[in-house]
């Protein structure tokens, strides 16, 4: 899969090197000479260019791309970067970091982007999970589609403990995708039973989000 990332900074070249360690092609893009450093993700292509400018999108031939990552530092490149690609290439995904929580109403499929990753938001939620328990704490939104990924800590008193998954009257518009459990990560299948402590992780309408808590956390 090749990808393109526009911004070359700490994080543009971290999300490059993990990529990269996946076996996916990876081009980073940035307009500033400083943040061209090669010798940091040697594997990578490098463009030294506008990612807002349509004649920098074309040298990097973005319509060959299946993913574009808006990953720079300003809230304003990574929305036009993002409507670019999405309008302009047709390319089939776009993720897109917020930098200021703020903006994150923006950061939507008007602006062309599919998934929205708000670090604030993310390192809050991570926090929520660690102490919560029977709370549901929304982790990313999926832009297109209108789902977010929720994660909820299964209380020992629930009265879905010890359910099968399958017997679980789960609300329309949800999807149980992970169980984590023990350190360990289990794709449920609908004859694995829920057990109290169980990391669950959902793809939900946000509409959905107080009727499932509402589930699990009696």
């Amino acid at each position: 899969m090749r990808v393109a990332i526009a911004g070359a900074g700490a994080v543009g070249r971290s999300i490059a090197g993990e990529l990269l360690e996946n076996g996916h092609e990876v081009l980073l893009i940035d307009k500033t000479p400083d943040a061209i450093k090669v010798e940091s993700v040697p594997q990578a292509e490098w463009l030294l260019a506008d990612a807002c400018e349509i004649s920098s999108l074309d040298e990097a031939s973005l319509q060959l791309c299946s993913v574009v990552i808006a990953a720079t530092g300003d809230d304003k490149v990574n929305l036009v970067v993002s409507l670019l690609a999405k309008t302009e290439y047709g390319v089939p995904r776009v993720v897109a970091r917020v930098n200021n929580p703020k903006n994150e109403w923006l950061f939507n499929e008007a602006w062309g982007v599919d998934v929205a990753v708000s670090t604030p938001r993310l390192m809050s939620a991570l926090v929520e999970e660690a102490v919560s328990v029977g709370d549901l704490v929304r982790l990313m939104r999926f832009s297109q589609g209108d789902a977010n990924l929720v994660e909820l800590t299964l209380p020992g008193d629930a009265s879905t403990v010890g359910t099968r998954v399958g017997d679980v009257p789960w609300p329309e518009d949800t999807a149980l995708v992970t169980i984590i459990r023990e350190g360990r990560v289990l794709v449920p299948s609908k004859d694995d039973s829920l057990e109290a402590g169980d990391e669950l992780l959902f793809v939900a309408a946000p509409h959905r989000e107080e009727e499932l808590e509402e589930l699990l956390s009696r």
